[in-house]
């Protein structure tokens, strides 16, 4: 398969959708959808997920019931598979917490007309300093 000439495209459309539906505690369950039931892996916070129901679970458990949030970068990369690597620079303020930088990376592999997410690593940047 050859590389997808719109990868740039395809990331920033990527990263607006699926934090338009993260981002809404009514419309989040709807990421099932970009997530592979089997072949799909997250690291959230270091913790490893394997699977769409358990991505899920993780994303379900998280107690904020508002989230602000500023991207400041998109970074995508084609890949030789036809997938698109996507880094996400940005910083997000939820409930009554001070604003914290994260970073999420993004695997997206083809499927069918369509994609979806094969790799997920997010991060917050808190650093504690002793």
């Amino acid at each position: 398969m050859a590389l997808n000439p719109q990868y740039d495209a395809i990331g920033k459309g990527f990263v607006q959708q699926y934090y338009t539906l993260f981002d809404d505690p009514a419309q989040r369950a709807n990421l099932v959808n970009m997530y592979n039931v089997e072949t799909s892996f997250m690291t959230f916070e270091g913790v490893q997920l394997q699977g769409a129901v358990k991505i899920m679970e993780k994303l379900n458990s998280l107690t904020f019931q508002k989230i602000t949030r500023i991207v400041t970068a998109v970074d995508s990369q084609p890949m030789f598979d036809g997938g698109v690597l996507i880094n996400v620079l940005g910083r997000l303020k939820c409930d009554e917490d001070p604003p914290h930088l994260y970073m999420q990376t993004f695997v997206l592999k083809p499927l069918g007309d369509s994609f979806y997410v094969q790799h997920d690593i997010f991060r917050l940047g808190i650093h504690d300093i002793a």
